[in-house]
């Protein structure tokens, strides 16, 4: 057959390089000019892959079209900046809720008419909240996949907001913060999980969590004007707003498909399918995941504590007024600039180091914070800590999609986000606790023990894998 009476047979040899799920470049190449059966593809490392006609229209060797790479419901650039967006708004959600308690905390107080320790009773609840949604995420994703699961946890939200809009009797109101938890820790466990298995996740991660700090900055703002009205409790009414278009969002972009089902079946889906045994099991037999799990919990722990009580220390301590809230806004301000600003130090500097640095530069300003007597000082100086944190929870996750087997990356990445999340209830009732017996004085000692562990976890961290999985 001449190729001019079938012009479905050309093929263009000279289209861009194709780049598959396994992000190796390939180069086509043909020896006749025709499409036959089986066109080969070149990889850098001169080894020739012959490609399926039809296989999702993507183009992709045979190799990755046999793991069951194949064309989601996640087509073009478009669809996938909206699903990104779409979890943008979700981190948002997490971060405005996370700094909201700050502020508010002592017209909690005032309110209920509670001491420390049994103001810092809610952070217990948000760490059952967030323990159980730590132990469930990965049977709830095996069970009804990434869309459901991340729209349960932004319909718990919508529950806790609506329970704590009109100020409930005191339990009823912890109650909501474990219901809140339990949301918040699904939906960043999914969140986290599925960027991470994007392409460019590096970037896209600091992205991510840039949205948690933006939240987090507003959020302050917002609840220091509704901690000086008669109806403090109305913040929430804003936050139940704010979660109602969360939930929606969630649904309308994501539409209760999995993972699989948005981004396609890659090479990991296929190993996880395949490997015999308990998925629990075998995530909680690697050291690495541990190590991982647990420098979330304190980082975490470490940003909510000074997100939580910092308003407070500067109260009662450096004697500050009613619009010491803004010194929240000004920490997660930092944070949110830190996971934008920083990438090109986190490139050049390289995850292993730079993780030590913040942590080094972090205790510094503390020591700062604790023995400089400024209102002013300490101020800028907790910005300045939120700037050098911020970096630090992105390069956690790509660390770990970078060095954890493939076949568990999933299930470990919603691990170590919702294993962490039950630091930012953990810490803040120690600090709370110790703050009843001794002052709020004891806050500046115990973030600087913080970092401490940091660096020691840190360095006890591999950040290349030592064999491909």
């Amino acid at each position: 057959m001449d190729r001019k009476d079938n012009p479905e047979l050309t093929v263009n040899v000279e289209q861009a390089p194709v780049t598959p799920a396994s992000g190796k470049a390939l180069t086509p190449t043909s020896t006749n000019g025709l499409r036959t059966r089986e066109t080969t593809f070149t990889t850098e490392e001169g080894i020739e892959l012959p490609v399926i006609p039809g296989s999702a229209g993507l183009g992709l060797p045979a190799e990755e079209h046999r793991l069951g790479v194949r064309q989601g419901s996640i087509r073009t650039k478009w669809q996938e900046r909206r699903a990104v967006a779409a979890l943008w708004w979700c981190l948002f959600m997490a971060g405005w809720n996370d700094a909201t308690t700050g502020p508010l905390l002592p017209r909690i107080q005032e309110n209920y008419n509670v001491n420390f320790t049994v103001v810092s009773i809610l952070f217990i609840c948000n760490f059952i909240g967030f323990t159980s949604a730590a132990v469930l995420n990965v049977r709830l994703t095996d069970w009804w996949g990434f869309g459901a699961t991340i729209a349960l946890g932004a319909g718990a939200q919508v529950v806790a907001y609506t329970l704590d809009t009109p100020a409930p009797p005191y339990p009823l109101f912890c109650i909501a913060f474990i219901i809140n938890g339990f949301g918040i820790g699904l939906q960043d466990a999914q969140a986290n999980t599925f960027v991470a298995c994007l392409p460019g996740a590096e970037t896209k991660m600091g992205w991510l969590h840039a949205w948690y700090g933006m939240g987090a900055l507003v959020a302050p703002l917002i609840a220091t004007q509704f901690a000086q009205l008669p109806r403090w409790n109305f913040h929430y009414l804003v936050s139940l707003i704010i979660s109602i278009i969360n939930l929606v969002v969630l649904i309308v972009v994501f539409r209760f498909k999995t993972q699989e089902d948005l981004l396609g079946v890659t090479e990991h889906h296929l190993e996880d399918a395949q490997i015999p045994g308990s998925k629990y099991k075998r995530m909680f037999k690697l050291k690495i995941l541990h190590l991982l799990a647990f420098f979330a919990l304190v980082y975490v722990g470490l940003e909510v504590t000074i997100g939580g009580w910092i308003v407070t220390y500067i109260i009662d301590v450096r004697g500050g007024g009613a619009t010491s809230g803004y010194v929240s806004s000004g920490f997660f301000g930092g944070l949110t600039l830190g996971r934008v600003l920083l990438l090109w130090v986190n490139k050049k500097i390289g995850p292993k180091y730079v993780v030590i640095m913040y942590c080094l530069l972090c205790i510094a300003l503390e020591i700062v914070i604790w023995f400089v007597r400024s209102i002013i000082g300490d101020a800028l100086s907790v910005s300045i800590v939120g700037l050098l944190l911020g970096p630090i929870y992105p390069i956690i996750m790509n660390v770990g999609s970078r060095i954890l087997p493939r076949s568990l990356l999933a299930g470990s990445i919603g691990w170590i986000a919702s294993f962490g999340q039950v630091g930012s209830a953990i810490f803040p009732f120690i600090t709370g606790a110790l703050s009843q017996h001794y002052g709020v004085q004891v806050l500046e000692p115990i973030l600087v023990g913080m970092l401490a562990v940091l660096i020691a976890l840190w360095a006890m961290v591999p950040t290349r894998p030592k064999t491909d999985d």
